[in-house]
């Protein structure tokens, strides 16, 4: 009668003893994690966020037929030729509210003056400028033209134009703007 296998020694198969391999070297025994040498974690840079607030939006010209955007030459394109049109905006200044910032930044980019009518909405965006993280907020409103004379601001906006309010939509590079104007629906005053 054979015993079941592992019932006795003679079910055991005899453990092999194995062979280190020549290249292996000696085995050294386990060493204590001060003993050992860490490599220093590598600290990331990450570029810093900086929040900024502007106001802005479109003029409605006395009419009630055109609106008012600003161009700007695309860096981008080689031509240098290509004007990327947008709604007129800039920075809220300390004490003004987004109301007051809205129509000084309209009459400083465009040269027209304007009354708020009603308020469009908020937009909000990141954007990388000058190894920078931006989170830009932009309050817009519905204006009507009041008066001035059409003039890009110096500097800061190459052209200045009336459009057709059929031809806004088409006409806004950005995406948000022209969701924005979208939105709005019906705009005349």
């Amino acid at each position: 009668m054979n015993p079941a296998p592992g019932a006795g020694s003679e079910g055991i198969k005899k453990k092999r003893k194995r062979k280190r391999s020549a290249n292996r070297g000696p085995q050294t025994p386990h060493k204590s994690p001060a003993s050992t040498s860490v490599k220093p974690a590598v600290k990331r840079q990450y570029a810093k966020r900086v929040d900024e607030v502007s106001a802005g939006g479109l003029v409605i010209d006395s009419t009630g037929e055109q609106g008012l955007l600003i161009g700007r030459i695309d860096h981008k394109d080689a031509s240098g030729t290509r004007l990327l049109w947008s709604l007129p905006k800039g920075h809220i200044e300390e004490g003004e509210t987004p109301e007051q910032a809205a129509i000084r930044e309209v009459a400083e980019e465009t040269g027209i003056t304007s009354s708020i009518s009603k308020p469009l909405g908020v937009i909000d965006f990141w954007f990388m400028a000058g190894g920078k993280r931006i989170h830009k907020t932009v309050h817009h409103f519905l204006f009507t033209e009041v008066g001035g004379v059409l003039m890009p601001q110096e500097s800061e906006v190459d052209e200045v134009s009336w459009f057709p309010l059929g031809e806004i939509i088409e006409r806004l590079a950005y995406p948000d703007e022209k969701k924005l104007i979208a939105r709005s629906g019906e705009l005349k005053i």
